[in-house]
């Protein structure tokens, strides 16, 4: 990976070199730690909704109504949901734009981490005190973390989709890449009505089947759901100590570590090697210490064994964090590390936090799927090996980025702007 010297545009020390050569066989190490907290599945191509027959849809439900029935779903349960759904043409679309994908990160912080969601979160704190107090003693979430998903997932309870459950799951398992994940979802979708006893019509949820105040998908509320009011059910739709419980019980047992922090904002030095930053790397914090990494304030970091990694959410020209196993751990929550960091700063920021420090490139333009499918191809055509063309720069889509900015003598950040992509398929039109 090492094949230049001046990278981040300085010339590196014989001392910076041997640093980062130690670094690099560190987090080499690591990055299948980091990578397998993905839980995402790659997003479908949208789906020619005019040409397909409802004929097809219904014959999908007919056979999946079989499966169901082994599975122990109740014949009348699963009759009274599933009479009357649709394919949802909307499902499908919102299916590709995810907004943690499909905008810019500032763009995406600036609406997650409003001022009115800052002011809101506080009085929320204030107002379930003792609830909060109650999950945080049992769990060990830090009471702002839980606040700041909720205020993220449904703004307090306010927003919790308006989705008919059954059908958004049935739209996604009829079809395409995430078919397994829909199919999965709803039979365990059809287990929480039998189970807990609700009305097919009151199970609503966002077009991905994630419902209630912190929208859980079915699995999870089967696996971590907790009844946090002690009423002797599993609410997450009508109960807020349900709902915050029950995203307690999932951090903890997916190895939220108790009192330790997520991360915080941090400055690189200009000769920063930056094919070591990447959420899925890790190295000491020593060893980032060692590198001249220091917090935004200007101080050194401690001397530690912990582990961290280098995440540069806009590339080499925005924030930098330094972020911890808490952080990882979020991204079981939801596998975007934009996600992660708006939970992580909205929680801050109803601490009294200062707001991020440094400058996001806001002049940058973000590339849609379609020119991340084109960035994908084009450094497929050039020889590098970055995945499949799904318009999602995973862990190898990035690699191959960074493989290319070194080969070119550009600072190898991994993040795709216009002007690297247009770069990319100059070469490619000139091959």
């Amino acid at each position: 990976m090492l094949r230049d010297s001046h990278i981040g545009g300085q010339p590196l020390s014989e001392h910076s070199k041997r640093l980062v050569a130690r670094i690099a066989l560190s987090v080499a190490l690591s990055v299948d730690l980091w990578a397998s907290s993905a839980k995402a599945q790659a997003p479908p191509p949208l789906p020619a909704t005019s040409a397909e027959p409802d004929a097809k849809f219904r014959a999908f439900l007919g056979d999946f109504r079989t499966a169901a029935f082994k599975a122990g779903i109740d014949p009348q349960i699963y009759d009274s949901s599933m009479t009357g759904i649709a394919r949802n043409p909307r499902v499908e679309e919102l299916n590709l734009a995810q907004p943690e994908l499909a905008k810019a990160v500032w763009k995406y912080l600036d609406g997650t981490v409003s001022s009115d969601r800052i002011v809101k979160g506080q009085a929320m704190l204030g107002a379930f005190s003792p609830t909060l107090a109650a999950i945080e003693q049992r769990f060990g979430i830090q009471k702002e973390i839980l606040v700041a998903i909720w205020g993220i997932e449904s703004n307090y309870g306010e927003e919790m989709g308006s989705f008919d459950m059954f059908e958004a799951l049935a739209t996604l398992a009829y079809d395409g890449p995430r078919s397994e994940f829909g199919k999965r979802e709803l039979l365990d979708a059809l287990r929480i009505e039998q189970q807990e006893h609700f009305s097919a019509r009151e199970m609503r949820s966002s077009w991905a089947g994630a419902f209630g105040q912190t929208q859980f998908v079915p699995s999870s509320f089967l696996r971590y759901a907790v009844d946090g009011d002690s009423d002797g059910r599993r609410d997450l739709w009508h109960s807020a100590a349900d709902a915050l419980a029950s995203a307690g019980n999932f951090l903890a047992q997916s190895g939220w570590e108790r009192g330790a922090p997520w991360g915080y904002e941090v400055t690189l030095p200009r000769s920063f090697p930056y094919q070591l930053a990447d959420p899925d790397k890790t190295a000491t914090i020593t060893s980032w210490h060692d590198l001249d990494v220091r917090a935004a304030g200007g101080a050194e970091l401690p001397r530690s064994e912990a582990r961290a990694a280098i995440y540069l959410p806009a590339g080499a020209h925005g924030p930098a964090f330094i972020v911890f196993d808490n952080f990882r751990t979020l991204l079981k929550y939801n596998n975007a590390a934009p996600y992660a960091l708006a939970v992580c700063t909205l929680a801050d920021r109803m601490k009294g936090h200062l707001p991020i420090a440094a400058a996001w490139p806001r002049d940058e333009v973000p590339l849609s799927r379609e020119d991340r499918i084109a960035l994908q191809t084009d450094l497929q055509k050039l020889g590098y090996s970055p995945g499949p063309s799904d318009g999602k720069l995973g862990p190898q889509g990035r690699e191959a980025l960074r493989q290319y900015q070194i080969a070119r003598g550009l600072s190898p950040d991994a993040f795709a702007t216009e002007a690297l992509l247009q770069r990319v398929e100059r070469e490619t039109a000139g091959r």
